[in-house]
């Protein structure tokens, strides 16, 4: 059984955290100088993907935004376009776009945040509120 069979917890077919994949390749992305194939990315994460598996991965990532790709030759060629922050953030809004309601779902969200969050989420939205359009 290869590392990558065996998950991060050592344990046959563990299960890796919910999007902990996506941010290991979106890392690889960010990390190279330039753009780069899938082959690339594979060979990055040095672990033992498959690479049928780092496409399948790629291909989400730029169906939620995170990534963009140009052809290059018989391949393809990929960019991050959202750091970590950015992914949780596409991940947060698509969550707040499945709902009915998103004026209760904000709503619930704010005051259900520590009092820390809560003022920063305050102070930021403050700051943009302040900043001219243009």
């Amino acid at each position: 059984m290869s590392e990558a069979d065996a998950g991060r917890s050592g344990r046959p077919n563990a299960r890796r955290a919910q999007g902990e994949l996506e941010s290991e390749v979106l890392a690889a992305l960010r990390s190279a100088a330039r753009p780069v194939t899938a082959a690339e990315v594979q060979e990055r994460l040095g672990r033992g993907l498959a690479y049928t598996t780092v496409i399948t991965i790629l291909t989400r990532l730029r169906a939620k935004g995170a990534v963009t790709r140009r052809r290059a030759g018989r391949a393809f060629e990929w960019t991050a376009v959202a750091d970590q922050a950015g992914l949780a953030a596409l991940r947060l809004r698509r969550l707040l776009d499945a709902e009915a309601d998103r004026e209760a779902v904000l709503a619930r969200f704010v005051t259900a945040l520590p009092p820390d969050d809560e003022q920063l989420l305050r102070g930021l939205l403050a700051r943009d509120l302040d900043e001219p359009e243009g």
